[in-house]
């Protein structure tokens, strides 16, 4: 039996802490919409950039859901499918980093929970969000092609499935009680 590549990037994060990242490199999101592109700069967030790299690279925003939109906020996307690889990630916290780029529409950010409580779920901006900055979510990354799309995602659920589900049950949970959800097939460093 294969394991999964995300599982395998999980464990291997237990023992090793996110390398550093290229200076900035761009990501390929092909989702049911269509692909959205990404510039990451790791200047604007580090810490942010090197855990985005890793989780791409390990393979776990591979058919992951959008499980929140809403609509003129943002687009949430960051729980693997499989709950026991999102539980092995979400053992590893990363620090924040200071904001050194704004929220405006078109960037992305770690969600948190609270001081240092960065795991995997990150969200895309699509609107201005001053209020973001403030509150110390650090973008550090930005769409270059596709935006259209994010505005296409759908949003009719908006804040309603619940993240402790996701957490517990997966994709299994999304795609019975919430079959509408966009999602990502794939997420892949452009070489």
């Amino acid at each position: 039996m294969r394991i999964p590549l995300a599982i395998v990037a999980a464990l291997a994060l237990q023992d090793t802490p996110d390398k550093p990242a290229p200076a900035e490199f761009k990501v390929k999101l092909e989702t049911t919409k269509g692909d959205i592109v990404l510039r990451v700069v790791r200047d604007w967030a580090p810490k942010g950039a090197d855990r985005f790299h890793a989780l791409v690279k390990g393979g776990l925003y591979d058919d992951t859901r959008f499980y929140r939109v809403v609509n003129k906020f943002v687009a949430q996307w960051g729980y693997h499918g499989d709950p026991k690889v999102s539980a092995k990630w979400l053992e590893a916290k990363i620090d924040d980093d200071p904001v050194k780029k704004k929220n405006v529409r078109g960037t992305v950010a770690f969600a948190k929970g609270g001081p240092n409580t960065r795991t995997v779920s990150v969200f895309l901006n699509l609107k201005d969000n001053d209020a973001l900055d403030k509150q110390g979510f650090a973008p550090f990354a930005e769409v270059v092609e596709g935006m259209e799309i994010a505005d296409k995602l759908h949003s009719g659920w908006g804040n309603t499935p619940q993240q402790k589900k996701i957490l517990e049950q997966g994709n299994a949970y999304l795609d019975k009680e919430y079959k509408e959800l966009d999602r990502i097939k794939t997420a892949r460093v452009m070489e």
